[in-house]
């Protein structure tokens, strides 16, 4: 009774798409997302991007909310309340969250950096060569920004679920979007003339971003474009890392389950969209193909040099750009630090107050260890997958490439063929509500998805590199 009482909701429906749609729409969504629609050729992406977003992650985030209401347990419980035996997934759910928080407050300490930077009008310092790698490897500032971000987050998550997440998904989800749409068709009217006469604009990069072009584009390309498309929906959509099963335990049992989850994949797959509509035309711009392929560093390295050869307007919708990111990164980071302190809630029925400390303490000691990770702790390790990374390149390839296939690869078998699809399928149709896709989502729950996630989970092996 004790873990029960512990226990609130969201207040309705709204409440629950609002709070799940910020959690979909973080950096995954802002930073991820276009980075890796302009390594992969823009257009071709995007065409898998949304074909898997209408399946793959329909099927995925259907089954984990409907986990979370079913059981009304955070993910370290809910999966032992499926089946005892496979109560093991719910531990590698909780883990995601466990080692992403400390790494994802360290990269929302790097937008706080920025917009800061562009708050006080320093625009010109950010497009200087080597200083975002300068300030990285920094001993302090890294470390106070990253405080302030998490103590934000921190706070949101001790307020509770609806006067702490859902309160604030409601207010910071239309000012996002609004933002979002304004820079949106800003980059579309864009035009920059080369020295030697050649001209560039926004429209020429939106044709890069959204048209494909099979033409020279070989089979293996194309699967790595497959796998990277898929990678990033579970950063898109928050699935295989417990939140949606958390987040899916605080909705109430009258509410039109398959409803939300429907509108959270159309929000969610429209901001990614518009983030890199924000971003991948504006880069081409300014910078050609060439400023297309500097990958994670795309907005902490080549946006600044685009917002400076705005002119004086760069400063204005530089600062726009990174409140933009800084409401979409605390939004994420709420929902991976909500999954981790209600399964420590449902696990050991402590209250939430000792339970945001315990993770609070967490989060801090390892975040200044992965901040340290670029100063007095540097290393250079090769990855499986054929990356070079530092201590946050290893927690994310642990978590993103690792145990997230993993999580959602075992949940397929679970749900596909231990305790079968009827399971998911009489919660979402409880209350007489209808499962349009159901068989779409019985044939990828069963056989699609499983495949794709193992063929995923080789690829970041190594087994694919050449």
């Amino acid at each position: 009774m004790k873990k029960q009482t512990n226990r609130s909701s969201f207040s309705g429906q709204l409440g629950f798409i609002m709070a799940a749609a910020g959690s979909a729409v973080g950096l995954g969504n802002i930073w991820r997302f276009p980075y890796l629609a302009a390594k992969d050729g823009g257009g071709i992406f995007i065409f898998c991007y949304i074909i898997l977003a209408l399946t793959f992650g329909f099927s995925l985030l259907t089954t984990e909310v409907a986990i979370g209401r079913k059981t009304k347990q955070s993910p370290l419980t809910a999966y032992g309340k499926i089946n005892r035996r496979w109560k093991g997934i719910g531990v590698l759910a909780c883990l995601v969250p466990i080692l992403i928080l400390p790494y994802y407050c360290s990269i929302g300490g790097w937008v706080f950096k920025y917009l800061a930077i562009y708050l006080t009008n320093q625009g010109a310092e950010a497009a200087a060569e080597e200083y975002f790698s300068g300030y990285i490897s920094g001993t302090f500032q890294p470390l106070i920004y990253m405080l302030i971000f998490f103590g934000i987050t921190a706070v949101i998550v001790y307020r509770g679920v609806e006067k702490g997440i859902e309160r604030y998904s409601k207010i910071l989800m239309p000012i996002l979007v609004v933002m979002i749409v304004g820079i949106s068709l800003f980059s579309l009217t864009l035009e920059h003339t080369e020295p030697n006469g050649t001209v560039r604009t926004g429209l020429e990069g939106l044709k890069v971003y959204l048209v494909p072009n099979f033409s020279e584009i070989s089979i293996k390309e194309f699967f790595i474009i497959l796998m990277d498309a898929m990678g990033q929906l579970f950063f898109s959509i928050s699935v295989a890392m417990g939140i949606m099963v958390a987040y899916g335990s605080y909705v109430r049992k009258d509410t039109n389950l398959m409803h939300s989850i429907n509108q959270i994949e159309f929000f969610d797959t429209l901001i990614a969209l518009l983030a890199g509509l924000m971003i991948v035309p504006a880069v081409f711009t300014f910078m050609g193909a060439n400023g297309m392929s500097t990958g994670p560093g795309l907005i902490f390295v080549s946006l600044p040099k685009v917002f400076t050869a705005m002119g004086s307007i760069g400063n204005i919708i530089g600062f726009t750009f990174f409140l933009i990111v800084s409401f979409a990164a605390v939004t994420s980071s709420v929902s991976v630090m909500e999954a981790i302190v209600s399964s420590i809630m449902d696990h050991f029925g402590f209250s939430r107050k000792k339970s945001t400390v315990i993770v609070s303490v967490y989060t801090l000691i390892i975040g200044c260890v992965v901040c340290l990770g670029y100063n007095s702790l540097f290393f250079k390790l090769t990855l499986p997958n054929g990356t070079v990374g530092q201590i946050l390149d290893v927690l994310d390839y642990i978590s993103n490439n690792c145990l997230m296939p993993l999580v959602a690869l075992l949940t397929c078998v679970l749900i596909g063929w231990v305790v079968k699809p009827d399971v998911i399928i009489e919660e979402v149709t409880q209350g007489k509500y209808k499962f349009r896709r159901k068989w779409l989502y019985i044939i990828m729950i069963k056989f699609i998805a499983p495949i794709m996630l193992f063929l995923l989970l080789l690829q970041s092996a190594g087994l694919f590199n050449s």
